[in-house]
């Protein structure tokens, strides 16, 4: 069909597509469409879109909604050129569901997929024609404006796409939980409802805290609602009262706490001072977050909030929960029937409403940066909401890292610290292996994996309790080398190292798992191995062996022990996996310290140190604690000191000097040699950039040869270089370039 009439400008037929397709299909925007076209072509515009209104309705198509009819739908899609909301319409059936925040299901390239209605509009700016919604998969608003305007300011930070941050931010759905009564506790809220037995104090609740009845924690027991107990753990810092007294008062306040060491009849004692800062921000009405970086921490804290709250006042959220468990607390939060909620990385993106406190806990641990893209750390998401929601935050840990100190620096953050007197008070008595009376009296001390001073340190620690043995590498012989030329034992096969599960069987490919029975040494010829490097299980069985009456408990990545009693035991774990002794460690021994120190790593030393402390916190105070490693090394010596902050300030001078995160802002492009020489011919950079390499890089399993090139910059032109990176990636996507480029911005592991 063809419109008959004159056209606007010269005179030509005017078809009725193209009628169309400048008169939307949105009824609050066609009139002014309809008024840009010459009289004829209304009407002639109007009557035929009557007639296709009319066909619509015979074959059953809804009408569209009365009111906000435009939908702007952000698309679950990988594709970084279409990291933006699209707009779809909404049929007049799903108007009252289609709310913002929800799940739907849209028409996207020819293919139904999910995406979340980020809001609803009168009009829109697209001038062709709009799909509509297929169908709204629950009505529950599960994304709310704050959590997307923080993932938007994430994607954006580190080059991602909102997509990406929504998958971290937003858990599955699970329908049989979602459809249950908001007013009606879930399966495990139920039981932890019931009046008998009533929870004891302190005892937590066990795998799957945070779980129960709510509470009024302004409410105290001992000195009724509304006045509640003193600074408790804060008064031992010079800083406490007052960061706890902006709290209250509904402030905002930023610090860097260096927490003391110590331990208590129920577990460390930082638990207990981040649940009281919580109790303070709640009783002023306001929400809290508190991440960890594992799981025994997240109970250790659920302990303490479960007696500074009451049981029910907070939940916990962590991956081991189970989809419907985690998803069941998760909408507990959302719906604010609780406001406090502790738990790993994922729940930085807690929906937690009108927050006053994000609290993050040993901010130096790898666990906090998230191995999924764009590979966000704890700590900046929480900084960023922090500054967003204008609340206060805390980072908190026996050690300090580079990034902490330059907030303080900046004067972005202040220090919470305590008097040396107190730190002198509760730090452990440290003592290096290799100083020079212990040298004069053994000899044999500089060579020897366990010196006579370590012998005697955990013979006298275990007339008293438990005794801590740290050892970095985990496993029983994770490396061999040839006995005779020491040259390192590698597989015939794929080039990978030799290790052994045990001492009785023969030597395997740690890569791809052959058996080496027959091996022999390709430099000498030698058939006998020995130990490049000892772990925790080997030195368990070496220590069960000196110590025969003693009970030797292991710790590892094969088995996490969270709790050890009062009594006599050896307990040999890596970094991280140290179990929380009642009353604390009677003595502790530090192994193999130039396995921490020696890695090709621009945070060893920080790591080390990091390492150290958590470990040398669980001692009691003036327990002696011996460290194997050189005491003129400045970790070693901040741990004598116990020191943390000048080693954190020198470490973070260092940097600068050198150019080096946190410093400097850096960006990594990892793929094929090809990719990322094509990727940086093609990004355009700021001119204060600076391109270092491509280099090659080789994969944990060296099977692949890949490039990686970093690009740095200064720090105020980070969101600058983050642009340009998320420009050139959404290029290549959109080309279609068969080769994907890892971009990564402030990587862990810049060397």
């Amino acid at each position: 069909m063809t419109y008959t009439g004159p056209a606007a400008d010269d005179g030509a037929l005017l078809p009725l597509d193209a009628v169309r397709e400048r008169v939307p299909s949105v009824p609050s925007v066609r009139s002014r469409a309809l008024a840009a076209l010459p009289a004829p072509a209304v009407r002639t515009g109007v009557t035929e879109l009557a007639e296709l209104d009319a066909a619509r309705a015979a074959r059953g198509v809804p009408e569209l909604a009365a009111v906000a009819p435009v939908a702007r739908v952000l698309v679950d899609t990988p594709l970084p050129h279409l990291d933006r909301p699209f707009d779809y319409l909404v049929p007049e059936p799903l108007d009252a569901s289609a709310v913002p925040g929800c799940r739907v299901r849209v028409r996207f390239a020819g293919k139904l997929v999910d995406g979340f209605l980020l809001e609803r509009a009168e009009s829109t700016e697209h001038q062709g024609r709009l799909a509509r919604l297929e169908r709204v998969v629950s009505a529950e608003p599960v994304l709310t404006p704050e959590i997307v305007a923080l993932a938007r300011a994430v994607a954006d930070r580190y080059a991602g796409t909102m997509a990406d941050v929504l998958r971290l931010a937003v858990p599955p759905r699970h329908a049989r939980v979602e459809a249950e009564d908001r007013d009606t506790p879930g399966p495990r809220d139920a039981e932890k409802s019931a009046p008998e037995p009533a929870p004891a104090p302190g005892s937590g609740s066990g795998a799957h805290p945070g779980a129960g009845p709510a509470t009024d924690p302004g409410a105290d027991a001992e000195t009724g609602p509304g006045t509640g107990p003193g600074p408790g753990p804060w008064a031992d810092y010079r800083e406490g009262e007052a960061f706890l007294a902006a709290l209250a008062r509904g402030d905002s306040p930023r610090a860097v706490w260096t927490a003391l060491p110590g331990t208590t009849e129920s577990g460390p004692a930082w638990p207990e001072a981040v649940a009281v800062a919580v109790r303070e921000v709640l009783r002023g009405g306001r929400g809290a977050l508190v991440v960890l970086p594992d799981g025994k921490d997240v109970i250790l804290a659920d302990a303490a909030l479960s007696v500074a709250l009451g049981p029910g006042a907070h939940v916990a959220l962590t991956a081991d929960l189970g989809p419907a468990e985690r998803y069941r607390r998760w909408l507990r939060v959302l719906r604010g029937t609780v406001k406090a909620v502790v738990g790993t990385r994922g729940a930085a993106f807690a929906p937690v409403a009108d927050l006053g406190l994000a609290v993050v806990w040993d901010d130096g641990d790898d666990l906090h940066s998230e191995r999924l893209a764009p590979y966000p750390h704890a700590r900046e998401v929480l900084a960023l909401r922090a500054h967003q929601a204008r609340a206060g935050l805390l980072i908190g840990g026996h050690a300090r890292t580079a990034e902490a100190t330059r907030l303080i620096a900046a004067g972005w953050a202040g220090p919470v610290v305590a008097a040396r007197a107190t730190v002198r008070a509760r730090a452990p008595r440290v003592r290096p292996a290799g100083e020079d009376g212990e040298l004069a009296r053994d000899e044999a001390a500089r060579a020897a994996r366990l010196p006579s001073l370590a012998w005697r340190t955990l013979r006298a620690g275990l007339e008293t309790g438990p005794v801590l043995v740290q050892v970095p590498r985990r496993g029983y012989l994770p490396a061999l080398a040839c006995q005779s030329c020491r040259a390192p034992a590698r597989c015939g096969h794929c080039g990978g190292p030799f290790a052994l599960r045990s001492g009785h069987v023969s030597p395997y490919c740690r890569w791809c798992g052959r058996i080496a029975a027959d091996w022999r040494c390709p430099s000498c010829g030698g058939a006998r191995v020995r130990a490049q490097v000892v772990g925790a299980r080997r030195t368990a069985e070496e220590l069960g062996r000196a110590f025969p009456s003693v009970p030797v408990r292991t710790s590892g990545r094969d088995g996490v022990l969270a709790r050890v009693g009062p009594g006599r035991a050896l307990v040999v774990a890596t970094p991280g996996a140290e179990p929380v002794p009642q009353g604390g460690y009677a003595a502790a021994v530090l192994l193999d310290g130039w396995a921490l120190l020696g890695r090709p790593d621009l945070r060893a030393a920080e790591e080390t140190l990091r390492r150290w402390m958590n470990a040398a916190a669980l001692l009691r105070p003036s327990a002696e604690l011996v460290v194997l490693a050189d005491s003129s090394l400045p970790s070693v010596q901040a741990l004598l000191r116990w020191d943390p902050v000048t080693h954190a300030e020198r470490e973070l001078a260092d940097r600068t000097e050198l150019g080096f995160p946190p410093a400097m802002k850096m960006a990594t492009l990892t793929g094929s040699p090809g990719a990322v020489r094509e990727m940086l011919g093609e990004l355009v950079l700021p001119p204060e950039a600076q391109v270092l390499g491509p280099v090659p890089v080789t994969s944990s399993r060296g099977d692949q040869v890949r490039e990686r090139a970093m690009v740095r910059i200064a720090p105020d032109f980070g969101p600058a270089l983050a642009a340009a990176l998320k420009g050139a990636v959404g290029v290549r996507s959109a080309r279609k370039a068969p080769e994907v480029v890892k971009v990564c911005i402030d990587p862990l592991d810049v060397i």
